[in-house]
Formats: C-alpha cells, sequence, structure tokens
C-alpha cells in the first residue's frame, strides 16, 4: 500500500508541476484582441465581443492539471 501511495504522490507532484506550467504560459500570452505594430510601437485594442477570448485551452488543461495533481496527493496523503 505504501508503494501505491508513494507512487500517487509522485504522479500528483508531476501533474501539478505540468499544470503549473502550462498556466504560467497562460498568463504571458497576448490576449487575442490586443495587436501590436512595430513600426509605430503601438498596442491596438479591437474590442469587438464576437472574437474576444481571454482563456485558451494551454490555462484550462494547466489548471485541470493542477486540480488533479492536488486531489492525487490528498488521496495518497490518507494512503501511506
Amino acid at each position: 500500500m505504501v508503494a501505491v501511495a508513494n507512487a500517487l504522490q509522485l504522479l500528483g507532484s508531476a501533474l501539478g508541476a505540468l499544470g503549473g506550467a502550462l498556466v504560467f504560459v497562460e498568463f504571458f500570452q497576448m490576449p487575442s484582441y490586443v495587436e501590436y505594430n512595430p513600426e509605430f510601437q503601438d498596442y491596438r485594442i479591437d474590442t469587438n465581443q464576437a472574437e474576444i477570448r481571454e482563456h485558451t485551452w494551454i490555462g484550462r488543461v494547466g489548471g485541470l492539471c493542477l486540480s488533479l495533481g492536488f486531489a492525487l496527493l490528498f488521496v495518497a496523503t490518507f494512503l501511506g
């Protein structure tokens, strides 16, 4: 039973690390409604409500991996 708890703890830590990295990448992406013009060194904001997306699948998968990682660590705590 201890081997299963250790395996779950390692898997939870790995999923948490992967999820944290994906959420980190999500935070530093430029939103889809902001465009940069290097010629004038200017940002333009296009506020067409139909095309605005705030989060990508990278952030969603990262959040899911983080939550699964914490859940596995929680289960491993009770098994070990």
